[in-house]
């Protein structure tokens, strides 16, 4: 055998011997540093060894989704539904066969009525552009039934908020800023958007957080700039501001939302301007004299009582002091960080929530004037039209669209180590996010969940989603029967 064959076998041995001799010093370390610490039970009781439970307990939440959770049982969005969004993101086939694996028994479950004689593709019609804000200086035509809800650039990465603009123009549907400001990204790939404002006012504030009207003004002249949301609260933190921890405050976020960069930002847990209806009303109508454009809110309902009283705020001043627009949030909504007793247990789920905000403006006779747009877990064409049966105009999804970008459910959101570039802002992860072709399955997305929208629309015999009723759907009660929507919440006209 040649003598340097000899030497690089004696060279790998010497290595492989000095290899194991640091995993058995390391070993040593570990033990007696686990044996003398006081501060962790299990692993001064059980030195080394121990760490396999945080590692197993790390790991768990991946292993579940991929080995032992069944299609329909994770949390908060199962196998099915997610498999759902990629297929309809790729333009895949999204047929089953053999039959459905959701158990149609369970408490909750909407069942839509299909009818004897559905509608004739030729009958058919397309959802019509539907007015927004008609006594603002500039109204929206808005032309989508489904949107994308706000998600902040910072919350979001840059990639991923370009692909989301662009696949946003080329589905026809709006995008929504999200509270953390307008960026060159969002306005990259002219979309419609929808600027949503904070209770820090990220992009329109001065620096002591209050509102800055010159601010507001440049940001209402971008023509693509439809309308202006005001976040009272949103599902997943009610009562709390948004949370973008500081190393997800890189220098071109904190320039775009007017902070500092590299430290945690907190926004206050409302807007200091707004401390009762009348409050409300006079900062909408604000936000529309210096934008021109139409300006609704944002909130997740726990108590209602404040909604019938603003009504007849309304009516008393006049009906063009309303909102052009209400957006209800799920108590279940999503975020990127919130404290987990809010995320819970606080708030009303929209299954509860929308019908009862519905007959509030149906019965105070606002349904035309405000219109009424749902978030909060509505990813599929089946949730989407029980939204669309209980009387909202418009239905936004966040998660939904993430999942059009490749996200995986990791739940990592608020750690800055996303493995699929959506919510980090480490370069090397965001390689892998290609906005070019993200942007086509988020307009894919789109674009099918509205063509199922409508598939079921006309299986009830309808001609297009709006003219859904609550009559169009049951809803499977405790005992395993279904009940008519509006037998569970009848709609009471007002005189």
């Amino acid at each position: 055998m040649p003598e340097y064959v000899v030497s690089i076998l004696d060279f790998m041995s010497s290595l492989f011997v000095f290899s194991i001799g640091v995993v058995v010093l390391f070993i040593i370390g570990l033990f007696f540093h686990d044996r003398l610490q006081n501060t962790d039970a299990v692993l001064h009781n059980y030195p080394v060894i121990g760490h396999l439970r945080y590692i197993f307990s790390e790991m768990g939440e991946f292993f579940r989704q991929y080995f032992f959770a069944m299609d329909r049982e994770e949390m908060p969005f199962n196998r099915a539904e997610r498999q759902w969004v990629y297929r309809a993101a790729s333009g895949q086939d999204n047929t089953v066969a053999f039959g459905s694996t959701k158990y149609l028994r369970e408490a909750g479950t909407s069942i839509f009525v299909n009818c004897p004689y559905p509608t004739l593709d030729e009958d058919a019609a397309l959802s019509q552009p539907l007015r927004i804000g008609p006594y603002s200086r500039n109204p929206f035509d808005a032309k989508s039934i489904f949107n994308i809800s706000g998600m902040s650039f910072g919350a979001l990465s840059a990639p991923a908020v370009k692909a989301l603009s662009n696949g946003a123009r080329m589905a026809g549907c709006w995008m929504n800023t999200g509270e953390g400001a307008l960026s060159s990204h969002h306005l990259e790939g002219g979309c419609d958007l929808v600027f949503q404002m904070g209770t820090a006012k990220y992009g329109v504030r001065n620096d002591d957080g209050s509102l800055n009207d010159d601010k507001l003004k440049e940001i209402a002249d971008y023509p693509q700039l439809r309308m202006f949301e005001i976040k009272l609260s949103q599902g997943a933190k009610p009562g709390k501001g948004g949370i973008l921890p500081g190393d997800k405050v890189t220098e071109e976020i904190a320039r775009v939302r007017g902070i500092v960069a590299g430290e945690d930002s907190i926004s206050p847990n409302r807007h200091p301007e707004i401390n009762s209806n009348e409050d409300l009303l006079d900062f909408i109508h604000h936000i529309r004299e210096v934008t021109g454009k139409p300006v609704g809110f944002k909130c997740v309902i726990g108590a209602f009582g404040w909604l019938e009283r603003l009504m007849e705020v309304i009516k008393e001043r006049g009906i063009e002091s309303a909102p052009d627009f209400i957006t209800i949030d799920s108590a279940d909504g999503g975020t990127g960080a919130a404290p987990m007793p809010l995320m819970d247990n606080v708030g009303i789920p929209l299954k509860e929530s929308l019908p009862l905000v519905a007959d509030i403006l149906l019965n105070a006779g606002m349904k035309e004037r405000i219109r009424l747009i749902a978030s909060g877990k509505l990813i599929t064409p089946a949730e989407v039209c029980w939204a669309l049966c209980v009387g909202a105009d418009f239905v936004i999804s966040a998660r939904g669209f993430m999942f059009s970008l490749g996200c995986i459910q990791a739940l990592k959101c608020n750690k800055n180590t996303c493995p699929t570039g959506i919510t980090t802002h480490n370069k090397r992860l965001q390689q892998g996010l290609d906005p070019t072709d993200k942007a086509t399955r988020v307009a894919n997305y789109c674009e099918n969940l509205v063509h199922e929208v409508e598939m079921l629309a006309h299986s009830c015999g309808v001609a297009e989603p709006r003219k859904l009723k609550r009559f169009h759907v049951r809803i499977v009660q405790g005992d395993g029967r279904s009940v008519p929507l509006d037998e569970l919440y009848p709609q009471i006209h007002s005189t």
